[in-house]
């Protein structure tokens, strides 16, 4: 999603009054008390799959980092051939990777950041789902009510597509939304 969604413009603001116009003459009192609860339905599991997906993200870090100290101690504590012998006799030392593999601040960071990321992003979209699903199921719940909200959706739909088309007709730029 495009941060651009959130900027301000006269378009949105329009297209908001717009939308307010449409919910207060086509829909009923109780439609839009419906559609209220339906969109904290959306909001509160995304919250709530957020938070819990980055903690899931940061434990999985630790764990992992974890692992990852006490492969290098098993690794470091191991014996290792330090030569190897060619079939002609010739002796060439091995070189020593332990400083290449022991675990580093910066490798740290990244881990904890990328987890911790992903959790966020993994538990958001969950969590989104599910509220959608939720408020779907509130909204189509009684059959009449979804087809008003429905229908008004319709309504709002074309007469936004009028106002782009005589916005375009008039030589303006077409809208960004």
């Amino acid at each position: 999603m495009s941060f651009a969604a959130f900027r301000k413009s006269e378009q949105h603001t329009d297209l908001g009054q717009l939308a307010e116009e449409h919910m207060k003459h086509d829909l009923t009192q109780e439609d839009r008390d419906v559609l209220m609860k339906a969109s904290t339905r959306v909001t509160t599991p995304a919250i709530i799959g957020t938070i819990a997906g980055l903690g899931l993200g940061l434990y999985a870090a630790f764990r992992l980092r974890r692992v990852r100290a006490d492969m290098f101690k098993a690794f470091r504590a191991a014996e290792k051939p330090t030569h190897v012998v060619f079939s002609d006799g010739r002796k060439e030392a091995i070189p020593d990777i332990r400083p290449l593999m022991q675990p580093s601040r910066y490798g740290d960071i990244a881990t904890y950041f990328f987890f911790g990321l992903g959790g966020t992003i993994l538990g958001g979209e969950l969590g989104f789902l599910l509220g959608t699903w939720s408020a779907s199921r509130l909204v189509g719940k009684d059959a009449a009510r979804r087809n008003r909200i429905e229908a008004a959706y319709r309504r709002f739909k074309a007469d936004y597509l009028r106002q782009e088309a005589d916005r375009l007709e008039s030589g303006a730029s077409p809208s960004v939304i």
